[in-house]
């Protein structure tokens, strides 16, 4: 078989072959190559590829073969299935790896399992719940509009067939990952998000696994002919090649890469905070002063901002008095807000759009002794959907559990810091800055740079006045490494 374009009567003799089924099997293999036919029958697909010039011989027999037409390869390309496998075993390949697995889970799949899939996946999807005779290509499509299933983002995928005991499947996917792990980084893979791919402005898309290399060899009329080889990279949609991302980092390279929300009820940090994380990338919602009610409020906008689901990363810094495990707001009251509720506002069942994404807290509580609070409390945090989502449920429990990818930092120190020096700052937050803003500090891991903000403290507690010594708290759930910036 030569490398040039495919005759359209082949396409056409190939065409006519086809059942639906494996109609929709090939566009599915072909959406990102041509992601602005995501909707296009096969005919339309494969002459928009063949006259873009990245249809070749060998793709069209990478796609019969996919698609286990064999009998199609012989009478109508002439050639045999062990030539192609021949060619697929020295990465002459059209489509990624990603497809190729969707495509071999569908066929393992009946009836009946992807009816349950439809339905563990309703919470996660509103179309599910009225889809019906939906296949799992046509599923994987919808999540994948979604954002919540991408070459290197299949643990939702993981944790549904868990639930309906298809652990052979599950073998495939981490397969399917080990082989990606080890893939070297060279150039920019062919998979792309077909729902965005077309639209300007667009953040980064997930680093796929098992994606292409793309090499270009001239055809006959001069002009280029894409193959593919074997290549593990993260691209931006509309633009160039991004730096290198390994398996053991979350990813952090949209633009923005998150909301930072800035709560500062005491008043004295607010702007070094949007200095420091706006310079880090990140988009900043600041409130000052408010009370419990309205920040309470101000998170569940947050939370259900869509917004979310283009980024990367999450950020919260709140400033205010209150006791170890609540904050006062300006309201004064006892036992005030719940610090653990405002966890739980961003965890994956209250907003999914963060599943499997890092959400950083950093907590500067100035602790009101017992005798200094008042017992009336302005807020319920058990209400309503209104008050508060964090007793949202899903029917089914997640690979990433619900709780993973938090990062919490607490500092408490005595309120009579703020009486001593109403304006000053807190040591804890000034220091944070400082290390997010050094280029060299800022290129360690997260858990690195608080362990440097554990030393400054505690170097400046042993000079410190007892009462004006701040005291940290770490606790965090993170599955893997964390850089703010590229390290």
């Amino acid at each position: 078989m030569t490398r040039c374009q495919v005759p359209a009567v082949l396409i056409h003799q190939i065409e006519q072959e086809l059942d639906k089924e494996e109609e929709e099997i090939m566009v599915f293999l072909c959406r990102d190559l041509a992601p602005d036919l995501a909707t296009a029958n096969i005919r339309e697909v494969l002459l928009a590829l063949n006259e873009r010039e990245k249809l070749s011989f060998l793709g069209l027999a990478e796609l019969l073969y996919t698609v286990k037409r064999f009998d199609l390869l012989r009478r109508i390309l002439k050639t045999e299935k062990a030539t192609v496998e021949a060619n697929l075993a020295r990465s002459l390949r059209l489509v990624p790896d990603y497809r190729v697995l969707m495509v071999e889970i569908n066929e393992n799949l009946e009836k009946e399992e992807v009816c349950s899939l439809v339905f563990l996946l309703r919470d996660y999807a509103p179309r599910m719940k009225t889809a019906k005779n939906k296949t799992f290509l046509a599923l994987v499509i919808d999540l994948e509009k979604l954002n919540l299933v991408a070459p290197n983002q299949l643990d939702l995928l993981e944790n549904c067939f868990q639930n309906i005991h298809r652990i052979d499947l599950i073998r495939k996917i981490q397969k399917y990952k080990h082989e990606a792990l080890v893939s070297s980084v060279h150039s920019q893979p062919l998979y792309v998000n077909a729902l965005r791919a077309s639209l300007p402005n667009l953040s980064l898309i997930d680093p796929p696994y098992g994606s292409r290399n793309v090499n270009k060899e001239k055809s006959q009329n001069g002009q280029n002919l894409i193959l593919a080889e074997p290549a593990h990279m993260s691209i931006e949609e509309s633009g160039p090649v991004s730096h290198k991302v390994f398996d053991d980092q979350y990813r952090m390279q949209s633009q923005p890469l998150g909301i930072c929300l800035i709560i500062d009820c005491i008043g004295n940090d607010t702007d070094v905070l949007e200095e420091t994380f706006r310079g880090l990338g990140y988009d900043i919602c600041c409130h000052r002063y408010l009370n419990m009610d309205t920040m309470n409020q101000t998170l569940l906008e947050v939370a259900r901002l869509q917004k979310h689901r283009n980024c990367d990363s999450f950020i919260c810094v709140l400033v205010s008095r209150g006791t170890p495990q609540s904050i006062f707001c300006t309201d004064h009251t006892f036992p005030g807000f719940p610090l653990e509720q405002i966890k739980k506002y961003f965890t994956a069942d209250s907003c999914p759009e963060l599943l499997g994404k890092p959400k950083l807290f950093f907590i500067q509580t100035y602790i009101v002794p017992d005798n200094e609070q008042e017992c009336t409390s302005l807020l319920e945090v058990d209400g309503n959907d209104e008050k508060i989502i964090a007793n949202t449920k899903i029917p089914w429990k997640l690979t990433i559990p619900q709780v993973a990818d938090i990062f919490w930092s607490q500092c408490k120190v005595d309120v009579s810091t703020l009486e001593k020096s109403p304006s000053s700052s807190s040591y804890y937050l000034r220091c944070l800055a400082e290390l997010l803003r050094n280029p060299h500090r800022r290129k360690l891991s997260i858990l690195d740079i608080h362990t440097e903000l554990n030393r400054k403290v505690y170097e400046w507690n042993k000079t410190a006045d007892p009462s004006q010594q701040y005291s940290l708290l770490l606790q965090h759930t993170l599955r893997k490494k964390l850089f703010l910036c590229p390290p």
